[in-house]
């Protein structure tokens, strides 16, 4: 009996060693094949800017508050904010497991049942929006000039993420600061479907370069080196 049980469980985790060996190994490989790799410049005066933005793990997509497309105020209110400060020039959006955001805070605050519903995708989403003054390019800061066509795509991604796409959800009373708030979302996380995987894929909907598929934040910003 002893024996069928070290059987069973020297099965069982090498069944899981292989598996993590083989995510592992197709994030890193998948993560650096490159589409849209032949996008044509555009001119900055026929641009809109965005930037892709993060923070070592997550990455947010920035647009502009407002222009001639669109006029974010209308479903982002400041007034949804502690700081309530409408002086601000950009909204950064990004998307991810609705518990670890509003129940993880910090690293330390994770739980193991909160990891697991969001690694294997039984748990609902959130889009979290933060406003800026301004930004500064860095290596975790790249800034992409888009044609207003493509951003336009863009706007139609992001908004498609909000669980009601013409009147976000506010999820009132959560915040990680004073200048952002959190949203109902459509999706679920997973180990195949990230906050990074959102973020490439929202490159991938405006036409500009992306990976082919990634987890991570380094899958998308290797394609902006």
């Amino acid at each position: 009996m002893l024996k069928k049980t070290f059987k069973i469980l020297g099965w069982t985790l090498f069944g899981i060693f292989s598996f993590l060996a083989l995510y592992i190994s197709s994030v890193l490989i998948i993560s650096k094949i490159t589409v849209n790799s032949d996008i044509a410049k555009v001119e900055e005066q026929d641009a809109v800017p965005i930037y892709i933005l993060s923070n070592g793990v997550h990455t947010d997509i920035v647009v502009p508050i407002k222009n001639e497309i669109k006029d974010w105020r209308n479903e982002i209110q400041f007034s949804q904010t502690q700081s309530k400060d409408s002086l601000m020039n950009y909204i950064a959006f990004g998307w991810g497991d609705k518990g670890f955001y509003l129940e993880t805070p910090e690293w330390s605050d994770l739980k193991a049942s909160t990891a697991f519903k969001a690694a294997f995708g039984i748990s609902s989403s959130a889009v979290h929006a933060t406003f800026f003054k301004q930004l500064r390019e860095g290596d975790d800061c790249k800034r992409i000039l888009i044609s207003k066509e493509n951003y336009q795509k863009l706007v139609n991604y992001i908004s498609n993420s909000f669980s009601d796409s013409v009147h976000p959800q506010w999820i009132e009373g959560h915040s990680y600061g004073r200048k952002d708030a959190f949203y109902e979302a459509k999706g679920s996380y997973s180990l195949f479907y990230t906050c990074n995987t959102w973020a490439n894929n929202a490159l991938k909907a405006a036409n500009q370069k992306a990976s082919l598929w990634t987890v991570y934040d380094k899958g998308i910003f290797c394609h902006y080196k």
